[in-house]
């Protein structure tokens, strides 16, 4: 149990941003966009954490569908919005299922999934965009699931989604730097 608790530790202190590198950086590398999305590793501590499978109280998911046309019409400020609006509903979702009474499983996975969230909404909120700013919104009405493997599908369906494609429309802004 310790040991494990040891090799979560780590895995998390691996993840911490390095103060130094922009938002930028991120946008200008596949492979670190990669790496940051730890959704197939927290899947597979999931199924090791059976209190976590069912969830006592529902929690809201994100919307992550994307519709290439629909998309490709939003400005940049209109997609980091979206983006923005659907991490704050998993970082609430994170919240609401932190002030339950979980297995320690429970409580680090928890803590790691919190963790990515922030940073990915760090940089995506720090990122220079042209254009007015738009206040963070929805672009579908959030459904609610009792999953914790249906929130994870969705979360992951955000990065590789309508996160991935925005950092695709970003990097004409690589060449220049």
């Amino acid at each position: 149990m310790a040991l494990s608790r040891l090799l979560l530790l780590c895995m998390v202190a691996s993840e911490v941003w390095d103060a130094e590198t922009k938002p930028i950086d991120f946008v200008c590398n596949r492979a670190a966009r990669r790496a940051m999305n730890v959704v197939a590793e927290l899947e597979s501590a999931l199924s090791e954490c059976s209190g976590l499978m069912t969830l006592s109280s529902p929690i809201q998911l994100p919307c992550p569908e994307l519709h290439i046309a629909s998309w490709e019409s939003k400005s940049h400020q209109e997609q980091r919005g979206d983006i923005v609006a659907s991490l704050k509903l998993l970082i609430e979702g994170v919240k609401v299922l932190k002030v339950l009474n979980l297995p320690t499983c429970g409580s680090s996975l928890l803590q790691r999934l919190e963790h990515n969230i922030s940073n990915y909404m760090l940089i995506v909120t720090h990122l220079q965009l042209s254009g007015p700013v738009v206040s963070p919104s929805l672009s579908c009405v959030p459904r609610f699931t009792n999953s914790a493997s249906t929130f994870l599908l969705k979360y992951n369906q955000l990065l590789i989604g309508k996160l991935e494609r925005f950092m695709i429309n970003l990097e004409d802004r690589c060449t220049a730097q």
